[in-house]
């Protein structure tokens, strides 16, 4: 992709929090499972195409509380998803007092295209360092977030989220359909170094209930699910404090709905060729699977929180947890 010069310039717009100087490619060898990034990439046009114009374009969960009404356009199935999802950051913002939490420097994992990052910085003022493994990502979320007027608020980063660099320097990170893509015992112990004393972490994410979903979960989303015990037990292991936790799932499997209604308005608005075919059939059946267990329990979809005591060393050193 030909970047601009717009692109050059909003990526490198300073920003307060206090990293190293480093530019927004950081790593040469990400430790993130390749499979995850080439999803992303090939994903990223066709996301844009169903989630933009922008400039918050997002790529998680939405919350709705009835499924579509029968016989509607594209357009609108479109139009309902960007707004579920807007609702879901809306929502966790309540929940977690964003005007008091996630308003200084935000440090958002998994940013996607950066609509979440954009939304902190837009609706609360946030500094937010924007961290992606996807290489074509970086120019996406520098377009956007000039677009949006927050470029000298928002820094796309490439870099893997367990080689996020500095100590101490931000005061909450934030982790919205992401951390199912991580080894928390690692990222956890990563994250109690780069947070200050008293800072926050926000996780709205996918959670396991039951066995028989997570190898279908894993396999099409190339993630690595768990149960909010584990989400626990690995935090509580380097010396986060557990905050409230939000079961949303009754919310969360309308969108679900959604997203399979307008995969069939999309087909019957226009012909596909055998490949199309075979990935649109396979999206249906992950996203039918996600319907059903958020319907039965053997997915959760939850807000979770944890803090870091105010009195703590300045970091932590890594513990061998696994998922």
């Amino acid at each position: 992709m030909q970047r601009e010069d717009s692109f050059v310039r909003a990526a490198h717009q300073p920003h307060e929090v206090d990293l190293p100087d480093i530019p927004p490619r950081l790593n040469q060898e990400s430790l993130t499972d390749p499979a995850v990034v080439a999803y992303y990439e090939t994903k990223t046009n066709s996301i844009i195409q169903r989630y933009g114009p922008g400039p918050r374009v997002h790529y998680h969960t939405g919350l709705m509380d009835e499924p579509p009404a029968a016989g509607l356009s594209s357009l609108d199935l479109r139009q309902r998803l960007i707004a579920a999802q807007e609702r879901l950051l809306h929502h966790a913002a309540q929940v977690w007092n964003a005007s008091s939490s996630l308003c200084a420097e935000v440090l958002d994992v998994g940013c996607g295209l950066g609509g979440g990052a954009i939304f902190w910085a837009q609706e609360f003022d946030a500094r937010v360092t924007a961290v992606t493994c996807v290489p074509s990502h970086v120019d996406w979320v520098a377009r956007f977030a000039a677009q949006a007027g927050v470029a000298s608020r928002v820094r796309a980063l490439l870099c893997d989220a367990l080689a996020v660099p500095g100590e101490g320097c931000f005061d909450t990170a934030v982790a919205v359909d992401s951390s199912c893509h991580l080894t928390r015992g690692d990222w956890f112990a990563h994250l109690a170094s780069l947070l200050r004393p008293g800072g926050r972490v926000f996780i709205a994410d996918c959670f396991l209930g039951r066995r028989e979903y997570e190898a279908p979960f894993n396999d099409y989303w190339h993630a690595r699910i768990g149960t909010m015990a584990e989400y626990s037990a690995a935090a509580m292991a380097v010396g986060l404090r557990q905050g409230p936790v939000e079961d949303i799932s009754r919310h969360a499997g309308h969108f679900w709905t959604t997203t399979a209604a307008l995969m069939k308005a999309e087909a019957r608005d226009k012909s596909s060729g055998p490949a199309e075919t075979a990935r649109r059939d396979a999206s249906m059946r992950a996203h039918a699977l996600m319907r059903q267990g958020l319907a039965d329990n053997g997915l959760h979809y939850a807000l979770m929180s944890f803090s870091k005591d105010r009195n703590s060393r300045p970091s932590y050193s890594r513990i061998g947890i696994t998922t």
